[in-house]
């Protein structure tokens, strides 16, 4: 089978690191090698023989220029999280196999929530703030046992967290329209309305994909039902929150704090504020994938690969109507 890899090349050792490369040539070719979005455009012939791209970020679009020259291509294994900058309605129509990899992405992300849920109910952000001043009170904390955290959309990303609070004696609440009764019983989760998971939850985490539907969806209104001392977390996408709303919000309850590691949609302006206040935590979208831990990615594409060679089901196979709700 021949093969070729199109990605962002400055990422290129940590997602298709050595071994995991090794592991791609004992069943591909790779005719080529690894090219940029940008260098493939100059150098579509590369594409005659390919069977297989490999990809992931800064990965090329499938178009039908590309797709064209590329007449014996049966798979694009993406070694990252959503595909929808990528594809087409000509990818879709040729009905090629497309697999990504947000359950990898998933790990690092519901760790780093994780993370951030339990500091949250130990008020360390607040704690460290006062200690920082000098003032080593202790104030009165939700704490590991019985405090009630709510997950906001049920994808990948929440289901695993919801795994890793299953160690923890909290009482776990979700707002998903589309998580059926069964599948709250599964994962043991009480599903409620919006406004009401903001009203109950101790720590709050959002992980919602952004749509066109679910554009500034977390507004002033569900920032003032949160009890006091509570904890906002956003690892999902900056446009889901309206930031002006969230400012607001947080300029006018200094009990409240939020962590949040996606800003990409607030303007200079909120961003100035998002700095300003002092019961917000800022990461530079940190919680995704990050050096050593994306090698995952690579490594599920690899498997993949052997799944694909073998006549075995796609086990991330991606289809077009699942597309919309890969965050």
């Amino acid at each position: 089978m021949n093969g070729i890899i199109i990605a962002d090349l400055t990422h290129l050792n940590v997602v298709y690191p050595p071994a995991t490369l090794a592991r791609l040539q004992q069943t591909v070719t790779l005719v080529a090698p690894p090219q940029t979005a940008k260098a493939i455009r100059q150098n579509l012939h590369l594409l005659r023989d390919v069977e297989v791209i490999f990809s992931g970020w800064g990965g090329p679009v499938l178009d039908a220029e590309l797709l064209q020259h590329a007449p014996k291509l049966r798979a694009v294994l993406y070694a990252a999280g959503t595909v929808k900058g990528i594809v087409t309605d000509e990818f879709w129509s040729r009905g090629i196999a497309l697999s990504a990899a947000p359950a990898a992405n998933a790990i690092p992300v519901a760790e780093f929530t994780l993370s951030q849920i339990l500091f949250g109910l130990k008020l360390g952000w607040q704690h460290n703030q006062l200690c920082k001043r000098g003032d080593f009170t202790q104030l009165v904390v939700p704490g590991g046992l019985g405090s009630t955290v709510g997950l906001i959309s049920m994808g990948h990303i929440a289901k695993l967290v919801r795994r890793l609070l299953a160690a923890h004696e909290v009482k776990v609440i979700t707002c998903d329209p589309f998580l059926t009764a069964a599948e709250a019983v599964a994962l043991d989760i009480e599903r409620v309305a919006l406004p009401e998971l903001f009203e109950r939850s101790a720590v709050v985490s959002l992980h919602t994909p952004e749509l066109p539907e679910t554009n500034g969806m977390i507004r002033r209104e569900h920032f003032e039902r949160l009890p006091r001392h509570a904890t906002f977390i956003n690892t999902a996408r900056s446009a889901v929150v309206c930031h002006d709303d969230l400012i607001a919000v947080w300029q006018q309850r200094p009990d409240l704090w939020a962590v949040l590691d996606v800003t990409e949609c607030a303007t200079p302006g909120q961003r100035k504020a998002l700095q300003d206040l002092e019961n917000i935590t800022l990461t530079p979208h940190i919680a995704g994938s990050r050096d050593g831990e994306c090698r995952r990615m690579g490594d599920l594409m690899a498997d993949e690969l052997e799944r694909l060679v073998a006549g075995r089901p796609l086990q991330h196979a991606v289809t077009r109507a699942q597309m919309q709700m890969i965050a």
